[in-house]
Order: structure tokens, then C-alpha cells, then sequence
């Protein structure tokens, strides 16, 4: 059996966006340090997976053939158990929900990070 240890995405300040994700998230920083391509990344996330948020010199660019390309995917699902908790953790840190969903099997709702990053933020309790 597989299972996802950990999606790479490319920020403008991998330590800012870790912290919010600790503070929306519960998370804790696992590792951070200098990227093998140049730059830093943090590796954010609980005990058994997590996201590696990176920049390249701090200068992320805007091309699809670069590892620095900055929000190159449609979004990042979070499972929570206290959907309305984390909503009101994500208003408070400045973030604007949006697309309210509830269907089977969740309910659901997004936001966009300050690197227009999409964060899909579902709990199936």
C-alpha cells in the first residue's frame, strides 16, 4: 500500500507560511534548512506527512518549466475535525473563505493563501 508523504510547494517566505500553517493546522515545523536547489524549505505537518514549503532565493518566478514556479497546482486538502473552528482560525488570520460546500461525504470550504496558493479545508465529522 502507498500513501502520500509530502507535496513540495513554492512560496515567497517558507517561514511565514509554515507558521500560518502551524496556526491554522495544529502543525509543527519537522525540519528546516537550506534546499539542495538553492533557496530554503520548511517541512511542515504532523508526525506522519507534511508540505514542504520552499523558495528559490526568496524569488519565486512565474513559469511552468521552473521548480520555482509559484502556485502550479489547483489545491491543497486539509481534513480537519472542527470545520467551523478552523474557519474562524483562517478569518482571523486575515483569509477569505469561500465556496461553502456540504455534501456527502463533508462539508467544506476554501481560501487562498497569500501566495494565491487554494487550500480546500474538509471535515467528515
Amino acid at each position: 500500500m502507498a500513501k502520500l508523504e509530502h507535496v513540495n510547494l513554492t512560496v515567497t517566505d517558507p517561514a511565514r507560511t509554515a507558521q500560518m500553517l502551524c496556526e491554522l493546522f495544529d502543525w509543527h515545523i519537522r525540519w528546516a534548512g537550506p534546499s539542495q536547489l538553492g533557496g530554503n524549505t520548511v517541512h511542515v505537518g504532523n508526525d506522519e506527512d507534511y508540505l514542504a514549503v520552499y523558495t528559490y532565493d526568496g524569488k519565486p518566478v512565474n513559469t511552468a518549466k521552473s521548480s520555482s514556479f509559484k502556485g502550479g497546482l489547483n489545491h491543497v486538502g486539509i481534513v480537519v475535525e472542527d470545520l467551523d473552528c478552523v474557519e474562524a482560525k483562517v478569518v482571523a488570520a486575515g483569509f477569505e473563505p469561500y465556496n461553502h460546500m456540504s455534501y456527502e461525504p463533508g462539508r467544506r470550504f476554501y481560501f487562498n493563501d497569500r501566495d494565491d496558493i487554494e487550500f480546500e479545508v474538509v471535515s467528515y465529522s
